[in-house]
């Protein structure tokens, strides 16, 4: 099996998610070629993979945009002591997987595609997960499970307790999830994994 994690990660919360996904993945499928890169390293062509999982963070109900990155990183300069320390795979400044995915190409037929965000809990419900699963759908991937959230504490981070071992646990069942999504691909079946919901506010 080979698999492609791109993820978009302004403060390090969704690179953490997409680590683990990776590292469920490899877990699950311990011969597996995985591959987790931010987007701004991913590049259009990838490959032939048989699982391409791409996460960011929510923003403002969506997928973030140059204007929402901007918005974000003014939050976190007026956030003063609580600004992080920047790390490898943290690009603030984009650009994100909704710019990605804009140029990503047409996928060949069997292609198959997850999708995940982080998320804050906020009384405005919202995913950029599910656009990004819709995207990938347009770009003719086959999205074998639905969009995935991941809890933040704040904006800025960090994830909330158990959300490291809970995308562990995601990216060993997306490994579960190919054969059976190989076998019935014909008849566009997909078995769903357990997820959780919730509303969002800008993510890490």
């Amino acid at each position: 099996m080979r698999a492609t994690v791109v993820y978009e990660s302004l403060f390090g919360s969704t690179r953490e998610v997409a680590e683990a996904v990776a590292e469920g993945l490899l877990a699950a499928a311990p011969g597996a070629a995985v591959d987790c890169r931010p987007v701004v390293d991913a590049g259009p062509a990838l490959g032939q993979v048989d699982l391409l999982a791409v996460g960011g963070p929510t923003h403002f109900l969506g997928m973030s945009s140059t204007r929402s990155r901007r918005i974000v990183r003014q939050y976190q300069e007026q956030a003063g002591g609580r600004r992080p320390h920047p790390a490898a795979g943290n690009h603030p400044a984009g650009p994100g997987v909704r710019e990605w995915l804009a140029a990503l190409p047409q996928a060949a037929g069997g292609r198959l595609a997850a999708a995940f965000d982080t998320r804050p809990t906020t009384l405005f419900p919202g995913s950029a997960a599910r656009l990004i699963a819709r995207s990938l759908e347009g770009h003719g991937y086959e999205v074998i499970t639905r969009p995935e959230g991941f809890l933040v504490e704040s904006m800025l981070g960090p994830l909330s307790a158990g959300e490291c071992d809970r995308a562990r646990a995601w990216g060993s069942a997306l490994a579960g999830l190919l054969r059976p999504a190989h076998q019935g691909s014909s008849q566009g079946s997909g078995e769903p994994a357990p997820g959780a919901g919730g509303p969002v506010r800008p993510g890490a």
